[in-house]
């Protein structure tokens, strides 16, 4: 392992702040197999600094004066990135006016780092395992085999062995990538580090913008610590620029730190096809299966309280007079015409048999399209963030590719 002296230095070169054990380990086995062509799975919540690890590795290794690569494997249309990863012959498919070299023919003797893999599609995953196996792989629309010499790294903030459970992942790929697994802590566990990273990032940023830096009380250090910080390392670093330039005073009192706080709702957590590993609190929805299951529980909790109404009116038929639309909640605006009650819909089931009002109100759930909601849910939030894909995506839950499908499979206008 790593003498004191060699962490730190490490640690300067690549501007890694904190002393916690676990780091320093994760820290130590990622030089201790740099200088093998071992293939390495970087593990950790996203935010958490899992490309820093790519390039040390990268750095401390023999490929370290040839190139380096970082793709994001989940900001890649599925339909294109097989072209961007292996390359495309002239005419394979339609804009294909022009062959095309891959990044793993363009990076040939260095390291390819692939985040988020665990968004990567079956299809590709197929061609990546050939690739680490046999160190072989065809461009798309030729039947020549290309060789390549790359190391890849990969990363994922989701348990991968989930993913295979579920069908979305292959087995024998995720064992192949695995040969070296680096977890990164979050940093609700390294809770001692905090206070460090805040003042280094409060001192960059009053470097940048020509101010004093920021300073906290100790009762703003430990509402600091206590945070639970979700987005890791990059939250915190947001949050230290958005001090840096808005707080009214440089001493930051615990009043005024939890001002720029946001307020994460840790309760509305609904269930996970897939999950992110152990850390998951279950808020993030990974693709459109898990929008799906939001749907399901809000509309069956819809349609029991039209079923708890219905009955209302049918024990008492005087509320019949008064009710109609006005009458409903704010939230049923948002379902079709045709399974929100009108007087008329309310006199027929007052007059016919029990079984009757029964099999009228079971015909309500039948008329619930998933597919309608689900559109709209996009439009909604494409409308809400002026077009802006990535941010439509963290707002829907699911990854850009995903809803880039979503909106050519739904042709909606942006």
């Amino acid at each position: 392992m790593l003498s004191e002296q060699e962490l730190q230095s490490l640690k300067n070169r690549f501007g890694i702040i904190g002393n916690e054990p676990s780091l320093n380990y994760s820290l130590g086995v990622a030089i201790q197999v740099a200088n093998t062509d071992l293939t390495v799975l970087i593990q950790g919540e996203s935010g958490v600094g899992k490309e820093i690890f790519s390039q040390i590795i990268h750095s401390q290794s023999a490929r370290k004066h040839n190139k380096f690569i970082a793709i994001n494997c989940g900001a890649i249309p599925e339909g294109t990135i097989d072209s961007e990863l292996f390359g495309h012959e002239k005419g394979s498919f339609t804009s294909a006016t022009e062959s095309r070299k891959g990044y793993f023919e363009t990076v040939n003797g260095g390291t390819i780092f692939l985040d988020e893999i665990g968004e990567m599609p079956l299809g590709t995953q197929a061609r990546l395992l050939r690739v680490l196996e046999a160190g072989e792989y065809i461009r798309v629309g030729s039947s020549k085999v290309e060789k390549t010499n790359v190391r890849v790294i990969a990363a994922t903030n989701k348990d991968l062995m989930l993913l295979v459970n579920a069908g979305r992942f292959r087995e024998d790929l995720y064992y192949r990538l695995s040969t070296v697994p680096i977890r990164v802590a979050s940093l609700r566990e390294r809770k001692e580090d905090i206070p460090l990273l805040f003042r280094k990032f409060c001192i960059d940023f009053a470097d940048k913008y020509k101010t004093t830096p920021i300073q906290l009380t100790e009762d703003a250090k430990q509402a600091l610590v206590n945070y639970r910080w979700p987005g890791n390392i990059r939250e915190l670093k947001n949050i230290a620029e958005q001090i840096s330039v808005l707080a009214p005073n440089k001493l930051v009192n615990e009043n005024e730190l939890t001002y720029f706080l946001p307020v994460h709702n840790h309760q509305d957590s609904m269930p996970m096809v897939v999950g992110h590993g152990p850390s998951a609190n279950g808020n993030d929805f990974s693709n459109e299966r898990d929008i799906l299951y939001k749907l399901f529980f809000d509309m069956k909790k819809d349609v029991n309280d039209l079923k708890k109404m219905f009955f209302e009116i049918i024990k008492n038929p005087t509320i019949a007079h008064n009710f109609g639309e006005e009458a409903l909640p704010e939230r049923y605006s948002a379902f079709d015409a045709d399974i929100v009650p009108s007087k008329a819909n309310v006199s027929v089931m007052m007059s016919n048999a029990d079984s009757q009002k029964l099999e009228t109100i079971h015909q309500v759930e039948e008329t619930l399209n998933i597919a309608e909601h689900e559109k709209e849910l996009i439009v909604k939030a494409l409308k809400k963030h002026r077009g802006r894909r990535r941010d439509a995506a963290s707002e829907l839950g699911i990854s850009e590719r995903t809803l880039y499908r979503k909106i050519k499979e739904y042709d909606i206008e942006e």
